[in-house]
Order: C-alpha cells, then structure tokens, then sequence
C-alpha cells in the first residue's frame, strides 16, 4: 500500500554535508570532457537539490497545517534561516552550468529555459545580501504567524480569521457588520505591528536590491518573478486596460448587486452577500465535497481520475479550517514523493468548492510533470501556473450540479462576476507595489493613503461604512501576497485572461480546448510564460484587444442570466 502524507519522512538537512557534497560534484561536473558527463553529475545534483526541496516542504506544510506545533515551526525557521544558504549553493550549480564549454549541447538537452531561470537566480543572489534574505524570510514567517495567532470572541464561539467567511456572507446585514468590525478589532489592535512588519519588508528589500546594484526592488522582483519575457512596462499596459474596460463593468456589476439584494447603498460588508435568498453554498461538509471532488474528476478525464485517486489514497489533502491552522490555500510538490499537496481551509462557502478546483489545478499540474527530468519546470513560473489552476475552476462548471443542486446558476453566475470584480483589485494591488517599492521611503499612513487612492481608481464603488482600520487604507493588511511573495498578484489578472479564454474554447468545443489544456499541464515550466500561451493557443494578455474581447465574452454571459430572480 502507498504511504500516506502522515508517513512521509522529514529530516533536517544538514548544510555543511550538502555543501560539500555539492563542491565535489561541481568539481566533477566542471572537468567533465562531454555534455553526457556533465548531465551525469546534474543528475546527481538534482537528487540532493530535491531532497533539500522535500524536506523544506515537508516541514512548511506541517508547520502551517498546526501553528502551534513547536518542533515543525522551529523546522521551518530552521529553513528561514538557512533558505539563503541554500541559494548559495545551488547559485554555485547554476553559474557552472552557465559557464560550461558544452553550453550548447545542454541547452539542446534541457531546454533554453533552465539556463534563462538559472541566470535569473545568479542575478537575484550574492552572499553579501544573505543576512538581509534571512530578515526577510522571518518578518514574513512573523506576519504569518500573527494573523494565524488571532482567536475572536464572535457569536459565542473562538474564530480564526478563516472561520469568519460564512458570516460574512450571512443573510442578516447586522450580523454581517458585526462581524466586520469584529474581524477589524482584531486586525486594529495590530495594525501598527502589521505596518512595522511592511515596512521593515519593504525597507530590507530596498536594500537587497540596491545591494545587488539594481534601482529598485522592482527591477529585482521582476527578476526574482523569473519574467523572462514581458516586462513592467507592458504590465503597466496591462493595468491601463483593465482600468478602461474593466472597472466600468465592475462597478456595474456592484450595482446590480446592491438592486439584487435590496439596498440603498453597499458596504464593504455586503459585498460578498450576492443574493437575498443566501449565496450559493456546498451541500454537505469537507469529507461529502472531497468525495464529490472523486466522482466529477473521474468523469472528466481518464488523467484527472488518476490524479485525485492518488492524491486520495494518499492523504494529501489538508482541507477543513481549525484552530491554530494558517488561513489561505495553497499547493506545493513534494518531489521525493512525487507528490503534490493541497493545503486549504474549507468553511462552507462556495469558496470551498472554487478552492478544490483552483488547487486542484496546480496539483493537477504538478502530478502531469511529475517525470520530467529539470526540477526548475515541476512547476512553471507563476502567472503560467495559475492559467492551470484558474482554468480548472471552468473546466469543472459542467458538475458544479452535484456541489451545489438548486443554486448551481447562483454559483456560476457568482463565480464570473467574481472574476471580473477580481481583475481590478488584483490589478490595483500589483500598482501599490509598484509605487511601495519606488518609493521605499514612503511612511507607514503615506502608503495607507496610495492604497486609498487606488481604491478610487479601480474599486470606485468601495464604502468602508467607517470602520476603521478599513477607512484608513489597511485593507491589505490581509492580503499575504504583499507580505510574503511582492509582486505576484498581476499574476492572478494575467491568468484569469487566459482562463477565461479557456472557459470561451469550452463552450464551443470541450474536447479541443481540454486537450490543450492536458498538453500545457505536460508543458510544466519548460517555457516562458507568453510562449506557454502560444502552446496553449490561447492568445497574450498584452496582445492589443484580447482583455477587451474576453471581458466583453463574460459581460454576455452575465447578461444572459436573470440575476434578479436568482
């Protein structure tokens, strides 16, 4: 019988060995006289690289899974600590790789990519900066920690930040502010921490990057990004047409929501209470839905089947919230196990049902690219990643029927104008980091007023009712990206582009648009992000006109519903 994810094995690596073991290997790789030798010792390399992988995943997912368990989060601070390091050494196996006179040849064998990741990772690493990367490792691993350490008194029961979902979706709009202002006072009580805790991040990223000699952190995260192919300037080309085109249907949609559910005006609190009859939910609890999850993936592909029926059998699926749990959903890959893993925290929305699906993408992905030999294309880089996971969302639509009965139209409907509304705020996170990081001297309230001057921009219709900290600018304080991976939101908007181009294909033909899909998931990283897009045959999000089409697509369809009777 397999091992299940309980079993797998965790063991603190230990550095001064792999940094030997490593030397001696690139001692090796280095008088090789043929590429074939050469790609011996990569092979090599590749083994101790993935158990170093393994182990830093093992002890991340163990560590968020109970916050509180003392060995695995000194585990993880171990890997805070000693993350830098480990870039040291495998930067030493990527600037031999670089610089090997059978260059060519393994090029021919690996692919362009890894040695366009590979020079990315040289040009993001120096060990002059190593002190400054564990800094930030633990005020991330710090914010992380705090938001998971809150435990509110609400409606006589202790609630995690992850438990509150359910009631702000309530029917009751007392309740609904009540528990705003309740998840507020939390969040109010440490706003000063959270905004120390932002700009330390942003101030010791600052100094990383002009360490390095780059202007700003900006040139360095779009480095750190691996954006190998498209750069600030088209994203900010990007952001203009989702200001031009999006916004104005967004906001649209926000009124139509407030005539729906029977306003004067919406608040910040009713905007995820879409119905008067309720919001579309999950019939049945965590177990009922992952079983759910096993019929609907057995019946849309032969591969798909085979996917969940091993992420079953192996337990790899971390699903309910509970106490002391991190908030958020994530995936990662185990690789010494081959083994993806879906973290979540399901609360009986239908966030619960979009969560399986999204994560399942990633997993799905991953599982596909299992075998391929480069463990830099296990994963591709971000955007790319989440064209899988966005895409599965609508690939699914076809058995939302058995998560969601009567208010399967409720579902859809919310989830396509969830992903409109989404474009604009991701887009105006990705602008405050822009103007965060280029101006790092910017104070704590100055960055607090960019954030509300964006709002203005891309979420005109936003109503804080007055809570504080929310009408004070802190609405981000929640959103871990900023803390934890800067500049990866953008990614989410240019996914959502392709997805919908995806959900598009499969309306007018399953078969096709599935089957790219299959082969973009075998892709893995092996391609930049715009020529994963080509493969895929869909077309770029930077390509003149193709926002405007998709969200034009989805404006129909919206219109096609009768949301008012729903």
């Amino acid at each position: 019988m397999a091992a299940v994810f309980n079993d797998y094995r965790y063991e603190r690596p230990n550095i001064m060995k792999l940094s030997r073991v490593v030397d001696q290997l690139l001692e090796t790789f280095n008088k090789a006289s043929s590429a074939e030798q050469q790609a011996e010792v990569i092979d090599q390399l590749n083994v101790h690289f993935n158990n170093v992988s393994t182990m830093e995943n093992l002890a991340y997912i163990r560590a968020s899974i109970d916050t509180n368990n003392k060995y695995y989060d000194e585990e993880r601070s171990f890997f805070d600590e000693f993350g830098p390091q480990f870039q040291e050494i495998t930067n030493k196996y990527y600037k031999a790789l670089t610089e090997s006179r059978f260059r060519d040849e393994l090029k021919a064998r690996y692919g362009h990519q890894l040695f366009a990741l590979a020079e990315n990772e040289i040009k993001a690493f120096d060990p002059k900066v190593m002190d400054l990367l564990r800094a930030e490792n633990k005020l991330d691993s710090e914010y992380s920690k705090l938001l998971a350490s809150a435990e509110i008194d609400f409606d006589g029961k202790k609630l995690n930040l992850s438990e509150f979902g359910p009631y702000a979706q309530h029917k009751d709009r007392t309740m609904r502010k009540e528990a705003s202002l309740a998840v507020q006072s939390f969040m109010g009580q440490h706003m000063e921490k959270i905004d120390r805790i932002y700009d330390d991040l942003v101030k010791t990223r600052d100094k990383i990057a002009k360490t390095l000699g780059y202007k700003d952190f900006v040139e360095l995260a779009y480095i750190r990004m691996d954006r190998i192919d498209y750069d600030r300037h088209m994203v900010e080309a990007f952001r203009n047409q989702v200001a031009e085109h999006v916004v104005p249907l967004a906001t649209d949609l926000y009124e139509r929501q407030r005539k729906r559910i029977g306003l004067d005006n919406l608040k910040s609190y009713d905007e995820s209470f879409e119905f008067p009859s309720g919001n579309a939910a999950p019939k049945g609890n965590t177990e009922d839905i992952l079983e759910l999850g096993g019929r609907m993936y057995r019946e849309l592909s032969p591969e798909t089947d085979e996917f969940y029926t091993f992420m079953r059998e192996r337990e790899l699926f971390d699903a309910a919230a509970k106490k002391g749990k991190e908030g958020g959903g994530y995936c990662t890959f185990i690789p010494d196990y081959s083994s993806p893993f879906i973290f979540s925290n399901f609360n009986g929305t239908l966030d619960d049902v979009t969560v399986l699906t999204h994560e399942a993408g990633h997993a799905f992905q991953a599982y596909m690219s299992r075998n391929i030999e480069v463990p830099e294309y296990q994963f591709p880089t971000f955007e790319s990643a989440e064209i899988h996971s966005m895409s599965m969302e609508y690939f699914t639509y076809p058995w939302m029927q058995m998560f969601f009965k009567a208010d399967t139209d409720k579902f859809k409907f919310s989830h396509m104008a969830g992903e409109i509304t989404f474009l604009p705020y991701g887009t105006a996170i990705d602008e405050f980091q822009h103007i965060v990081y280029e101006k790092p001297e910017l104070t704590p309230e100055e960055r607090r007023q960019e954030w509300q001057t964006l709002e203005k921009k891309y979420l005109p219709h936003r109503d804080y009712d007055g809570i504080e900290p929310l009408a004070s600018g802190a609405f981000w304080h929640r959103q871990g990206h900023l803390f934890g991976a800067p500049f990866y939101y953008i990614d989410y908007t240019l996914a959502q582009v392709c997805a919908m181009q995806f959900w598009k294909r499969a309306n007018e033909n399953f078969e096709d648009a599935w089957e790219d899909y299959i082969k973009l998931c075998k892709l893995g990283g092996s391609l930049p992000f715009t020529a994963l897009v080509e493969a895929a045959n869909l077309k770029s999000p930077f390509e003149a006109g193709c926002l405007e089409s998709i969200v034009d697509e989805a404006e129909d369809y919206l219109n096609s519903i009768d949301d008012q009777a729903l």
